[in-house]
């Protein structure tokens, strides 16, 4: 399915469109959606179709290429990174998570529990 089909902004909504459309993106990959190596529509091509100004897209693509996320290839397009860095800056935070707790005697059900509570 082509993104444009599913991406959807509410100009009534307290968040600002640019944001929206980066957020919806990055459930797209995150969730398959968009896998890497995906072809995004221009700037120009989504920004007609949302119904958005150019900037707009443009903003939310720019955004996402500095997080990683996505990737330009000059004149050939926008396009889904070949990997989600969260991966890699998740399993280095993971890493250095695990070392802490071993130092300090904890094992792995007592570690997780202090990472359950700091996301409630």
């Amino acid at each position: 399915m082509e993104p444009s089909e599913w991406l959807k902004v509410d100009p009534t909504a307290a968040t600002p469109p640019f944001d929206q459309l980066r957020s919806q993106i990055i459930d797209g990959v995150r969730g398959g959606r968009l896998t890497a190596g995906t072809r995004l529509p221009t700037v120009r091509d989504l920004a007609g179709r949302l119904g958005l100004a150019a900037n707009t897209v443009a903003r939310s693509y720019r955004e996402l290429e500095s997080a990683g996320i996505l990737e330009t290839r000059g004149r050939l397009g926008t396009f889904v990174a070949c990997a989600d860095p969260s991966d890699a800056a998740m399993a280095a935070a993971a890493t250095a998570y695990a070392d802490v707790a071993r130092s300090l005697g904890l094992g792995k059900n007592d570690a997780a529990r202090y990472l359950d509570a700091a996301f409630d």
